[in-house]
């Protein structure tokens, strides 16, 4: 009997969890929800913010807080209620930063959810206009006659330049010297004046320069062509397949939170992206937009997280 009433007792709590659940997740959004962004650009959230707010009739705010290259934004949202009311637009920062600082005040993978990834960022290897260099094969020809004697500026120690370049030093078997600047405008500036021969960079950022012939681009790093260089082949159609790397940004709530919020808001970006204009807004932005669920997000994070371990541990990178 005994038994027989806790059974009765777990049942009817299990019942009244997902009758909660399933209420709150209907009521969903009743107040102003709030996307916290990190480092990076804000575009993306702003987009969003404004298709959900005409969607749901309900207002969406953009917080931008870049401090400590996303910690502090990462941090709001691991800590926040889990109610689908706070969101990160996370990016790959985010990956990066929990394999090479441990010591974080929230962890990254336990403390917040996947919900969408929502765009990738192509990365470019632009060199010097004056650098003898037309296309990686004559890159990695330059590199091996000259050992040690070709620089290449980055943002900074322990970013998506960096390890990008240090992934084609590997996948290559060249030895080109790291450069780190303190942002990617001195670095852009000092590859254009030759102080540093090439640099690897997000697209948004050297776009400007590739079209006004400041820059050459001999190669993008992303498994595809570049919408906005269509005439700039891939790393792997170079001949290497393992220089596949770039940035990207998605949405992750605190890991609590109700899987039918996670969905909800799964399938109201999913809606928000597949519209032409939202995409047409998200190239325009230097952007490539992706639509996916959120086990395809889930699988992603894990396996950049994987290839980042591995990079790190065999280039001995280390930040500040």
């Amino acid at each position: 009997m005994f038994k027989m009433r806790v059974l009765i007792h777990t049942v009817f709590g299990f019942l009244v969890f997902l009758t909660t659940h399933i209420s709150f997740a209907e009521d969903y959004p009743n107040k102003p929800i709030r996307i916290i962004v990190g480092p990076g650009t804000d575009a993306l959230a702003r987009i969003l913010s404004e298709k959900i707010s005409e969607d749901w009739g309900n207002p969406v705010i953009v917080d931008v807080r870049p401090a400590a290259g996303g910690i502090v934004a990462g941090d709001a949202v691991a800590k926040a209620a889990p109610d689908g009311y706070t969101l990160l637009l996370s990016s790959s920062a985010y990956t990066i930063n929990s394999v090479l600082q441990p010591k974080l005040p929230f962890d990254f993978v336990k403390d917040l959810k996947p919900v969408s990834l929502i765009a990738t960022i192509p990365i470019v290897l632009v060199v010097n206009n004056e650098l003898a260099a037309q296309n990686v094969k004559d890159l990695v020809s330059l590199a091996k006659s000259k050992p040690g004697a070709l620089n290449y500026g980055s943002s900074g120690n322990g970013t998506p330049a960096h390890l990008t370049a240090e992934m084609f030093n590997q996948a290559t078997n060249v030895s080109i010297v790291h450069v780190p600047y303190k942002g990617i405008a001195p670095s852009v500036t000092d590859t254009i004046g030759g102080q540093v021969q090439l640099m690897f960079s997000v697209a948004p950022s050297v776009l400007p320069m590739i079209r006004g012939n400041k820059l050459r681009a001999i190669a993008v790093t992303s498994t595809k062509r570049y919408k906005l260089l269509p005439d700039v082949p891939t790393v792997i159609e170079q001949g290497y397949p393992d220089v596949v790397y770039g940035g990207w940004n998605g949405i992750h709530v605190p890991a609590k939170t109700p899987p039918e919020i996670v969905q909800k808001l799964n399938a109201e970006i999913t809606k928000i992206l597949s519209l032409p204009e939202v995409q047409a807004k998200v190239e325009a932005a230097g952007f490539e937009s992706f639509i996916g669920t959120t086990s395809d997000f889930e699988s992603f994070e894990s396996n950049e997280i994987i290839r980042l371990k591995k990079l790190v541990k065999s280039a001995n990178i280390k930040i500040d």
